[in-house]
């Protein structure tokens, strides 16, 4: 199988190169003040300038107002829009209409009744992130280094692309793979050091253990 995967949270020029060295297809850059990942439309720019040609620049953004969008994408040259926050599907179909780009939703996952929401959303998106839901107190969306039971959606399949994350790490990514039948996966608190800190010898792991699937 092969395994197409995305390292989000990148916050230096050289995270960037090591993913798409290690063979990356998605690099991911952060909007969202809360998070230990998040960048400046300035930082994300030149990020963003640095990325080889053929590697996917994906912006993560939570319930962002149009003004901020038009902001960064006047600046920045991304390729796809990751929405991670509790955008319905039809402030989905209005900024894939507004803006032009590929529009990726993230669907958090804690249990079966939480799958239903996943066909309501790719009707109007380009791919899901199917991701594992974040406690109730948690001040990220996503990125918390939590994963749901793979075996909810082993097997399934919906309407466009979709991409698994949550709690994956170079140990478990194999297995998440081999249990889910997902052709791309996302990580970004597995290859980390710290909060926010990227490890470049995780990434490298990471990506090689997912393409050993």
């Amino acid at each position: 199988m092969s395994v197409k995967i995305k390292i989000c949270g990148l916050k230096r020029s050289e995270e960037i190169r090591a993913a798409a060295d290690a063979g990356a297809q998605y690099v991911g850059l952060v909007f969202f003040p809360k998070s230990p990942r998040n960048i400046t439309v300035e930082q994300a720019k030149a990020l963003a300038t640095t990325a080889p040609v053929g590697l996917a620049k994906v912006g993560l953004f939570v319930d962002t107002p149009d003004d901020f969008l038009d902001r960064v994408l006047t600046s920045v040259p991304l390729d796809i829009l990751q929405l991670h926050g509790h955008e319905t599907p039809d402030q989905v179909a209005h900024i894939r209409q507004r803006y032009g780009l590929p529009v990726m939703k993230a669907i958090g996952i804690a249990d079966e009744a939480d799958l239903p929401q996943i066909n309501d959303y790719a009707a109007v998106a380009d791919q899901i992130l199917v991701d594992a839901k974040p406690p109730k107190t948690a001040d990220l969306p996503g990125g918390n280094g939590l994963s749901f039971d793979w075996r909810l959606i082993a097997g399934r399949r919906w309407p466009v692309p979709w991409m698994l994350a949550g709690g994956l790490t170079p140990l478990n990514v194999a297995e998440a793979v081999r249990l889910t039948g997902a052709s791309q996966v996302d990580v970004s608190s597995g290859v980390e050091s710290a909060p926010g800190v990227k490890d470049i010898d995780l990434i490298t792991d990471f990506i090689s253990a997912a393409q050993k699937v």
